[in-house]
This record gives C-alpha cells, sequence and structure tokens, in this order.
C-alpha cells in the first residue's frame, strides 16, 4: 500500500512539473484558416477541400511573401523561399495536455515532427494542424502562418525570440534531414535540446565534441557544415527562458503532441518514464 501510494504520489508531481497549463494557452475549439497570399481563386478551392471545411466558416487570414522572409531570410537560400506566398494552414486549439498533430499534403520538405517540435519552441500547445499546398513546394512558409493564426487566437503575440528559434530550429532540422534522413535529424536536434542547460557554459569546441558524440550515438555522419549549423542553433536555443512549459518539454527533447499522435505504440518518452517509475518501485 506505502509502495503504491509513493509511486501516485510521484507520479502525480512528475506530471505536474512537466505538463503545466501553457503560457499563451487558448480555448478549446477555436479555429483559423492562413492562406497564401498569392494563391488564385481555384487554389484556394483546393486549399479548402484539402481542410474538408467551406470558406467563411472559419475566420481568414493571408500571409505575404515579406511576412514569410522575416524569419526565412538568411536562414534558407533564397530560391527556396521564393517570390510567392502559398503553403496554407488550417488549426483547431484542442484541450489542455492534448498536444500538437500536423498533416500535410504537397509538403516535401518539413516533416510532421519537424512541425511539431518547431511550433513546441515557439510556444504553441494543444492544436490540430494541417499544412496544405496547390502543389508540392518545402512548407517552410506555413510556419509563419501557424504563427499568425495562433496570436489572432490568443490576442497575444508569441515571442518574437522564440518564433525565430522555431524557424531556426526547423531550417535546421531540414538541413540535416537532407543529409542524414529526417527521423535521425529530429533525433540529433531532440537530444541536443535534452542538454542545452549545459550547453550555455560550454565553449564552441566542447559543443563541437558533444554535438559529435550525439551523433556517434545516433550512428550518423555530420559535413562540418552541419556542425556549424547546430551549434547556431543551440546558441540561438540557448536565449530561451527554460522555466516556461514549452521549454521544460524541448529540454526532455520530446513533445506532447508527438507522444499523443503516436498510434503505432508507446513511444520512447514514455517508456523512458515508465522505466524511471519501475526502478523507483524497486526501493520500496
Amino acid at each position: 500500500m506505502i509502495k503504491k501510494i509513493c509511486l501516485t504520489l510521484m507520479v502525480t508531481v512528475f506530471a505536474m512539473t512537466f505538463f503545466a497549463a501553457p503560457v499563451l494557452a487558448a480555448d478549446s475549439g477555436e479555429q483559423r484558416v492562413t492562406l497564401g497570399a498569392d494563391l488564385n481563386a481555384s487554389q484556394i478551392a483546393e486549399i479548402y477541400s484539402d481542410f474538408n471545411i467551406e470558406r467563411g466558416d472559419v475566420k481568414e487570414l493571408f500571409v505575404t511573401n515579406t511576412e514569410e522572409r522575416e524569419y526565412l531570410s538568411g536562414l534558407v537560400p533564397d530560391e527556396k523561399i521564393g517570390k510567392n506566398a502559398l503553403s496554407s494552414i488550417f488549426i483547431t486549439t484542442l484541450d489542455e495536455g492534448s498536444g500538437i498533430s500536423v498533416t500535410t499534403k504537397n509538403i516535401n520538405w518539413c516533416t510532421e515532427d519537424m512541425y511539431i517540435n518547431a511550433l513546441s519552441t515557439a510556444g504553441i500547445a494543444d492544436a490540430s494542424i494541417i499544412v496544405s499546398a496547390p502543389f508540392e513546394v518545402s512548407g517552410t512558409a506555413a510556419l509563419t502562418g501557424i504563427y499568425k493564426a495562433y496570436s489572432d487566437i490568443t490576442g497575444i503575440p508569441l515571442s518574437e525570440l522564440s518564433k525565430a528559434a522555431a524557424t531556426e530550429e526547423l531550417i535546421t532540422t531540414g538541413e540535416l534531414a537532407d543529409v542524414i534522413g529526417s527521423d535521425q535529424a529530429v533525433e540529433v536536434v531532440n537530444e541536443l535540446k535534452k542538454i542545452l542547460d549545459k550547453t550555455r557554459t560550454m565553449t564552441d569546441e566542447e559543443l563541437r565534441k558533444e554535438i559529435l558524440y550525439i551523433a556517434d550515438v545516433q550512428n550518423v555522419a555530420l559535413t562540418e557544415e552541419n556542425i556549424s549549423q547546430i551549434i547556431g542553433l543551440s546558441r540561438t536555443l540557448e536565449k530561451l527562458d527554460f522555466t516556461d512549459w514549452q521549454n521544460r518539454l524541448i529540454k526532455m527533447g520530446k513533445t506532447i503532441g508527438k507522444v499523443q499522435k503516436a498510434n503505432d505504440g508507446i513511444s520512447s518518452f514514455f517508456d523512458s518514464i515508465k522505466n524511471f517509475f519501475t526502478k523507483i518501485g524497486q526501493l520500496f
């Protein structure tokens, strides 16, 4: 009995610590559509068909190419940004603790997990998001549309630093994915985020060795350019306030949304929790 009580209390404290209410809370059921400003009428109709809603049923916003470039310029080649805003998003806020889920159509560079991790960094939580475009695009611009929609829902602008950091994370992960694959890229970045409290005091050379260690554990080979990008991303993420709820999740290297949307088994995140409490239980 004592063992069960102790374990229950520890689980409760654990949940309160890591699943605290988000800073930018949004009421469940709020919806927004953000369209690329350069879509034509037929493309907009196609996008709404992908969203499975009628135009006019949900508040509609637009994102311009200028707004896209605000966060993308300097991070990706100009040709990847393009001159037109096309990718669009449909967001629905969910009950607290539901996490983030993302589905995509005609997005050929950004993966769902890349979006989820970047959105967590930006401070967005508990939302279902569809990203769509009329034809295949990289999908980097959609992040700006999500920022705009979520800020409109909450009435509070997302932190400029968080938005910039989230965009840099998305781009860096995408560049890594081109070299080592998307799943491995996400894992490398997640492992880095677990130790950001330590990297703050590291020199660039010490951080470089840590990155190479992470890569070796993940059994991937990084280029010098990759390493430089990861160092830059680390220095950006280190500036975020790790007392905020989303940054505690980042430090763990996982997001609630990734766990919630995993329908094919228990994630390694909850496996680690299970193992942790199993070991604790053996003490009683």
